[in-house]
Order: structure tokens, then C-alpha cells, then sequence
């Protein structure tokens, strides 16, 4: 396992140009990489270095198959570029005039980056703060496209690609050995799926830009004043800004905490106030809007909880050769698929 000492720390710390001393250092985050295959090299580490000054500094490490120094480099960059327009995000230290550093430590090769560390970590969303994450996000995405930023690499929630929100490809595996009876629904299911996707399709030519690609869930901060700051570009990379707005709103609200005493209820209030707060600095065209029933449906139809992961889900339902509860699914899907919840963004 990747371990770090507090001369390791100071090291760092001299290199990033920070003077003040430090006091202690604690681990925030580790992704045991080790518990699946104990010869594993790879690493993903956050630490929080206190500082003599009463300040304190985020140090990451890195060591990933699909990771670069370039990549890391331009991540900083783009958050540091965020900062300099006015969004709250953590600045950025740089070593020798670069945000990231390798370093072999301890037996392991990794990439380290330093940022200020920031307090007031958003824990839940209410119709309020979506507003201000979905003002944010539009801001962050008039930034990108002003500077025409890039950053080539892979996104979590991209339409035309397996995504982590919805979960098509998995949909479809499971059709292989589908019940007679179910063969019709799953063949009406593919049309529509076949069909929206191609009314999406000229979304593929438009032009894409940076984002932070993961807003909500651990990402987004307050401040004193009641606006909202972003940290953790780990996932940012290129992509349609209208499927990153769109796909990063249904995320925020359906996956980020309520406040106490509100159910799923509360979604649809959330995903409208976040679409509003985006639409005040970056307003959807008439096509957009056109188009908008389109990919929210196949997010709902194919929602990746309720096809792969809650213990009732399409597919294990399938796994336990529950027919009854797979056909059920079935007409939910197309159901979905049908406009049934959805609705205008306007």
C-alpha cells in the first residue's frame, strides 16, 4: 500500500513553493486499489496538510492506467483558468511553473498536484442551491467555450457513450434470453431507444468544450456569502455542453442528499431549479428545448439503478428468472420512453 511521511510531505510542499511549516497531515480519501488485486501499483490518495500559518493545502497523489502527467496538468489548468474568470475554486500551487509533479515515493511512481484547501463542503441540494449549481455550471461552461478550453478525455455522463447514469448497454445484453413474452416490449423498447438517439444524433457535431464533468455529490462548496465553489476536476475532460447541463442536473437531483423529511418527490423541484439557474446565464435555444424530452427519457428509461444496481433492478430480477417482475420492468421502460415523466424545461 501507498504510503506517505511527513517528510514526503515537506518535500512536496518546498516544491509547490509553500514556506509555511507544516503542523500535521491527515488522509481524506483513498481508493483501496489493493483490495482487488493486492499487486496493484496504482494509487489515488487526497491528503490534507495543515500549515503552522492556520491555513491548509489538498495534496493529491496519483497513479492510474489512465492517467498522465498532460492530463493532470491540463485538469489544473482549466480550474485554475475557472478561478481567474471568477469561479470560486480552489487555487492551484504550482512546481517549476506546472500544476503537476511526478515524484517516485515510497516504491511508487506518482503525480501530485497541491490546492488550497476550502471548508463548507455542500452535504445536501435544495431547490435554492440547485438553482445557484446549475448558474455555476452554465457560468463554468461560458468560460470553456469563450477560451475554447480542451481537455481530451473521457466524461462519466456522455450520451453516446457508456455513461454512469443511465445503463443501455447493459439493457440490451439482457435481452439475449429474454421470455417469449417479453420479446415484444424489448423489441419496442430497442425502436423508440433506436429512434430518439437518432433525433439526438446531430448533438454528436457540435463542438465540445471542458468541464468539470462531476458537480455535485462531494464536489461543490458554499461560501460565506451563500454562493456556491467547485473543487475536484479529477473527472473533467470534453463534452457537449448541452448533454453535460442536461445529464449533470437529472444527476444532482436524484443522487445528492435532501434535507430531512423530503422523498423523490423533491426531484423534479430540484432538476427544474437547477435547469432555471442554468438558463439564466446560458439560455437553451428552441432546439435544445426540442430535444430535451428526447434525452431525459432515455436517462429515466434506463436510469442505472433501476436496471443495474437496487437489489429489485431489471437485471437481477433477470438473474433470478423473475418473468412477472421483468415484464413489469419492461412496460415501465416504455413507459418512460413514452414522455410519460417527462416534461418542458421551460
Amino acid at each position: 500500500m501507498f504510503k506517505i511521511f511527513l517528510p514526503d510531505i515537506k518535500q512536496i510542499l518546498h516544491d509547490f513553493k509553500i514556506t509555511s511549516k507544516v503542523s500535521s497531515f491527515i488522509e481524506l480519501q483513498r481508493t483501496d486499489y489493493e483490495k482487488e488485486n493486492p499487486d496493484s501499483r496504482e494509487v489515488r490518495l487526497i491528503d490534507k496538510a495543515s500549515l503552522a500559518d492556520g491555513s491548509s493545502v489538498v495534496i493529491r497523489f496519483k497513479n492510474e492506467n489512465d492517467v498522465t502527467q498532460e492530463l493532470v496538468e491540463k485538469q489544473s489548468q482549466f480550474a485554475e483558468m475557472l478561478r481567474t474568470n471568477g469561479i470560486s475554486c480552489p487555487r492551484q500551487y504550482r512546481a517549476n511553473d506546472n500544476f503537476a509533479k511526478c515524484y517516485s515515493m515510497n516504491g511508487y511512481d506518482v503525480i501530485v498536484t497541491v490546492e488550497e484547501f476550502v471548508d463548507g463542503e455542500l452535504k445536501c441540494v435544495t431547490p435554492e442551491t440547485a438553482e445557484k449549481t446549475g448558474r455555476l455550471l452554465a457560468q463554468t461552461h461560458n468560460i470553456a467555450e469563450h477560451n475554447h478550453f480542451h481537455v481530451k478525455n473521457p466524461v462519466l455522463f456522455d450520451p453516446f457513450t457508456r455513461n454512469d447514469l443511465f445503463a443501455f448497454t447493459e439493457f440490451k445484453l439482457a435481452g439475449e434470453n429474454l421470455a417469449d413474452d417479453c420479446l415484444p416490449l424489448y423489441q419496442k423498447i430497442l425502436d423508440k431507444y433506436s429512434k430518439y438517439m437518432q433525433i439526438l444524433s446531430p448533438l454528436q457535431d457540435e463542438p465540445r468544450f471542458a468541464v468539470q464533468g462531476d458537480i455535485s455529490i462531494c464536489n461543490l462548496y458554499q461560501l460565506k456569502d451563500g454562493n456556491l465553489g467547485i473543487f475536484d476536476f479529477n473527472r473533467c475532460g470534453d463534452n457537449n455542453l448541452y448533454c453535460d447541463a442536461v445529464m449533470q442536473a437529472v444527476f444532482e437531483a436524484r443522487l445528492m442528499d435532501y434535507p430531512q423529511g423530503y422523498g423523490e418527490e423533491y426531484s423534479d423541484k430540484i432538476l427544474l431549479s437547477f435547469l432555471s439557474g442554468y438558463q439564466s446565464e446560458r439560455p437553451f435555444s428552441s432546439s435544445q428545448q426540442k430535444l430535451f424530452p428526447y434525452l431525459y427519457s432515455i436517462i429515466d428509461a434506463f436510469w442505472a439503478s433501476d436496471i443495474v444496481w437496487d437489489d429489485n433492478s431489471l437485471l437481477k430480477e433477470y438473474e433470478r428468472k423473475n418473468t412477472t417482475a421483468v415484464h413489469k420492468w419492461l412496460e415501465e421502460i416504455l413507459k418512460r420512453l413514452s414522455f410519460s415523466n417527462s416534461f418542458q424545461i421551460l
